[in-house]
């Protein structure tokens, strides 16, 4: 087992330098045994208002900072992401509950997004526009936002908060992350201490751990010209409206209740293996999980079974102790809430074919067979490890069951026939449909986002980065000064 070693950031926040954080000092506890894994320093609202003032003056030469210099420090960066893999996996373990093999594709996606980032200060960002004016010429460009609030979640920590602050970076921009209390080490302060070894100039990034009170204040000051959130669909919607009413740009990445079709002329052993890995990856506790299998009647009885069947070999306990494949829920309240969805589905007729087992914060792969659009394992996003199934029977019927959602961020539908599965996906309202795969996909190079109450259309990755983390300026000039009637 890799060293869990505290160094530079006991105790401290991280404003450029390693400070003592205005707020209260917490104790980092690991979700699978209880014990203390580290004390944690939090920032205080005071400590937001100074990390912008540093930030802002920082970005302003971090901006002209010429780009082949600030793509040596991203790859730098990408460089140091894999020498401290072993530790950054095994923080990621302990804080987060992840497996090894989460932690492992957690922290290569996240490498693969930092060599991106690094190519992106070398394309063009802008582009030359004709005139009617005869002498002028037309520049239009992309330049940096100024300075950017991360609120960063505790599911992904490393990949999705550095999906934002890597491109900020990238484009001159400084940054303010805040990692989530429950991921703030893995998340952020290990983070910390790469980019500065990296050698990222002072103050351009800043990472202050800490509650709600944080993310507020972040979102908030006027002088933080975006925020990037990634978090639920109630808190995404508070941090909308303060964007709005202050004419601030906002990337919201939401919560989302996602469905997996199944058509009768589907392969049910990729569907079933395609649906359990999509409600079960990190115990469910992932905004694009399969929490919805909608299965054509024909095929029903033998995809619930074939599902149970994968989910009764799945093996619940410690990370850190072994090979498992489900580690912890993050906390008691999730646990809770993950619990009364079955219980009161249960309640309700669903049927109970495997799983359903609580033991502290370990919760068993559980299927849920005959689940009907009124129970809480429908309407609900679980955001554990349950898989809810429900009966269909014409292609309508289930385009109309994703749809009833007010989430729109993944879905998937399973047919030996192309077409037929395109006929369905091109009539779904989610950002991103996968067709004979799970929900649960990403890749750093495509653009990544929801519709309605799974975010704002804001997209991470690939070109999208571009657009979200700049605003766009035109600048005409005219080879000599002319006259005008007055």
């Amino acid at each position: 087992m890799t060293v869990m070693t505290t160094s530079r950031w006991e105790g401290k926040i991280f404003q450029g330098n390693w400070v003592q954080g205005g707020g209260e000092s917490i104790a980092v506890h690991e979700p699978a045994t209880g014990k203390t894994l580290a004390t944690l320093a939090t920032a205080s609202v005071e400590d937001v208002g100074t990390a912008v003032a540093l930030a802002r003056d920082a970005q302003k030469q971090w901006a002209a900072t010429p780009f082949d210099q600030r793509a040596e420090i991203l790859r730098n960066v990408a460089r140091l992401l894999k020498e401290r893999a072993a530790l950054i996996n095994e923080w990621n373990m302990r804080e987060c509950g992840s497996i090894r093999p989460k932690a492992e594709w957690e922290l290569h996606a996240t490498y693969e997004q930092a060599n991106m980032a690094a190519a992106m200060p070398m394309q063009p960002f802008g582009e030359i526009f004709p005139s009617s004016m005869p002498g002028r010429t037309n520049y239009w460009q992309r330049v940096p936002i100024g300075v950017i609030g991360v609120i960063a979640p505790w599911n992904f920590p490393i990949l999705l908060g550095l999906r934002s602050v890597l491109p900020a970076l990238a484009m001159g921009n400084a940054v303010i992350l805040k990692p989530d209390i429950q991921s703030a080490i893995c998340g952020g302060l290990l983070l910390a201490e790469i980019f500065e070894d990296a050698g990222l100039p002072k103050g351009v990034l800043h990472v202050l751990p800490g509650g709600p009170a944080i993310g507020d204040a972040l979102v908030r000051h006027s002088d933080v010209g975006m925020i990037s959130f990634t978090g639920s669909t109630p808190v995404g919607r508070q941090i909308g409206e303060t964007c709005g009413r202050m004419l601030k740009k906002a990337a919201l990445e939401l919560g989302g209740n996602n469905a997996l079709i199944v058509l009768d002329d589907a392969d049910l052993d990729s569907a079933s293996s395609c649906g359990a890995w999509g409600s079960f990856l990190h115990q469910g506790q992932i905004c694009m999980q399969t929490g919805r299998h909608l299965v054509q009647r024909g095929v029903a009885e033998r995809y619930a079974s074939m599902l149970a069947e994968r989910a009764a070999k799945l093996v619940v306990g410690d990370p850190a102790t072994g090979p498992v494949h489900l580690g912890p829920l993050i906390n008691e309240r999730q646990a809770v809430k993950v619990e009364n969805i079955v219980r009161q589905s249960v309640s309700m007729g669903a049927k109970l074919l495997t799983g359903g087992r609580q033991k502290g914060l370990f919760f068993s792969a559980t299927v849920l067979d005959k689940v009907t659009p009124e129970m809480p394992a429908f309407t609900e996003e679980i955001f554990g490890p349950v898989a809810p199934v429900t009966i269909f029977d014409t292609e309508e019927e289930a385009i109309a069951l994703v749809n009833s959602s007010p989430y729109g961020l993944a879905a998937a539908v399973h047919s030996r026939s192309i077409p037929r599965a395109i006929s369905v996906a091109s009539r779904l309202k989610a950002g991103m449909v996968h067709i004979n795969d799970q929900t649960v996909n990403n890749e750093f190079q495509v653009p990544f986002g929801g519709m309605g109450a799974s975010g704002n259309h804001g997209r991470f990755g690939g070109p999208a980065s571009f657009e979200e983390f700049t605003q766009t300026q035109w600048v005409s000039v005219m080879n000599q000064g002319i006259q005008y009637p007055f």
